[in-house]
């Protein structure tokens, strides 16, 4: 027998994937990878009236980004370039399996039309009863199913559900659980177009691909005793089955984009680490068994088990991300950051990058003397746009706002004597540095009897054209004596014209 831990990621390409659904990949491999186990990326495509291509391309992309790699089955080649399982090519397997239900008595075929499902409902509900299929197609003759296919009425396939009896299954994380019969419908398995329902493909999958785990969202709960039958109908053990907490907004209402959440792609486009989004998704429900927040891939596997994930929902904070990205960010070496803000320098300006006419590539140099005091300041990668961006435009595309350059409270006549007297400093200091610029400024502010932020506000605007800008000597000296000023200059001409 094959112990080796085997779970599976099995996506709908029907839309972009989304928070909770990437969170379920996280839990897959990082249990996987902890057990020396295979992850298979399996895209489950039945639902061919809604495939999209551009979520499927989705899909690649996220795992990709958050070095979810998968694992191809030994004995079975992978299906898709990608190195990917698809369902839609492997009909072929539920439609046998379908008919091999039938045979045993377990499914039968049914011709009842949509619209007899909507009149059975709508009666159903002015009686006050629960609205479910009354099980009608059981009673139809092979004939009359005959008839209907000749006819090209729409057929289906249905599992029987036993009309007494409970069904009960182990959770991994709840522990036991019961459901009656009697509350389970007979439920489609095989559509009318020969493509399966989940019900039934996922089994057949699991089955063949060896799945020893699977890792879902709690939500499936109700549908596994339905898994369950067809395991039992088909004499095949069922992987074990771990329903991981839903994801809520603060509001504890059901996670939507009003709390802040995107997806895991629109989260890479503006900015966020993969290793800040992949330590704070696999925290969404799961506890180190201590105060530890900061988690490296490497951390995480060693430390990650099933036992340790909650049984209760888990909230979604979009600070507390912004938060863990900013550490991560602090965490990455001078040249990885260099690195990773360059591919967001270098991107269109209309994409968050810098202005178009600035000369690609990106100076690396030059942005690797600015990060060491920029890098403290940043949530994202994409904020540092609005710290550099004046490091690279011409000194006369500067553009000083007037507000933030005349303080209300000081004359304009002060302001252009402090920035007179900031451009003599520059001028004459021998040793251009930024422990020499301060000292030189400090010095500077006592003599003149002036508040040190006093002084610096207007040097620092008229050079970056920000209030708010990366510490002010050292931009100093990473802009040059030159730069620096031509732009004084600049902004005193303009105070005084």
């Amino acid at each position: 027998m094959n112990n080796k831990v085997s779970v599976r990621y099995a996506p709908s390409p029907t839309g972009i994937p989304h928070i909770g659904n990437i969170r379920t990949a996280i839990f897959d491999w990082v249990y996987s990878k902890s057990n020396d186990g295979n992850f298979i990326l399996r895209i489950e495509d039945t639902d061919q009236s809604r495939y999209d291509p551009e979520s499927e391309s989705a899909i690649y992309e996220s795992l990709e980004w958050l070095g979810l790699n998968w694992d191809s089955i030994p004995e079975k080649i992978p299906n898709n370039p990608k190195g990917s399982y698809v369902q839609s090519t492997r009909k072929e397997l539920y439609v046998e399996c379908a008919k091999k239900l039938i045979q045993s008595g377990h499914a039968y075929y049914d011709d009842t039309s949509p619209q007899e499902l909507h009149a059975l409902r709508k009666k159903q509900q002015e009686l006050g009863l629960p609205p479910r299929y009354d099980n009608r197609g059981r009673y139809k003759s092979k004939s009359d199913i005959e008839k209907s296919i000749t006819s090209g009425k729409p057929v289906v396939v249905r599992f029987k559900v036993p009309d007494s009896g409970t069904i009960e299954f182990l959770d991994e994380i709840r522990g036991k659980i019961i459901f009656n019969t009697e509350e389970i419908d007979d439920f489609i398995i095989l559509k009318s177009d020969g493509m399966p329902t989940y019900h039934l493909a996922h089994i057949v999958d699991d089955d063949d691909m060896k799945i020893t785990h699977v890792f879902r969202g709690e939500e499936w709960i109700s549908s596994t005793p339905k898994h369950i039958l067809i395991h039992n109908a088909l004499k095949i053990n069922p992987p074990k089955y771990i329903h991981v907490p839903l994801i809520l907004g603060k509001d504890k209402s059901k996670l939507s984009k009003r709390h802040g959440a995107k997806s895991v792609l629109e989260y890479k486009n503006e900015g966020y680490l993969p290793s800040a989004v992949f330590n704070y998704l696999i925290l969404l429900g799961w506890s180190p068994g201590n105060d530890q927040e900061i988690l490296s891939k490497n951390e995480i596997l060693e430390k990650f088990s099933i036992e340790k994930i909650s049984d209760s929902s888990a909230v979604f904070d979009s600070e507390k991300l912004d938060w863990m990205n900013g550490i991560h960010i602090r965490n990455l070496s001078t040249e990885d950051l260099t690195k990773n803000i360059i591919y967001f320098l270098e991107k269109p300006y209309k994409e968050g990058g810098l202005e178009d006419h600035i000369i690609r590539p990106i100076d690396s140099e030059k942005i690797m003397n600015i990060v060491p005091f920029i890098q403290e300041r940043l949530k994202t990668l994409k904020d540092a746009k609005e710290m550099v961006d004046f490091f690279f435009l011409e000194d006369d595309e500067i553009q000083v706002d007037q507000n933030e350059l005349l303080s209300k409270n000081i004359d304009k006549k002060i302001i252009s004597e402090l920035l007179m007297k900031s451009l003599k400093v520059i001028e004459d200091i021998e040793n251009f540095q930024s422990d020499q610029l301060e000292n030189k400024f400090r010095e500077l502010a006592k003599i003149i009897n002036q508040k040190p932020g006093k002084l610096f506000t207007p040097i620092r605007i008229s050079i970056t054209g920000k209030k708010i800008a990366p510490p002010l000597f050292e931009t100093l000296e990473v802009l040059g004596r030159e730069k620096s000023i031509y732009r004084i200059k600049k902004a005193i001409k303009y105070i005084n014209q």
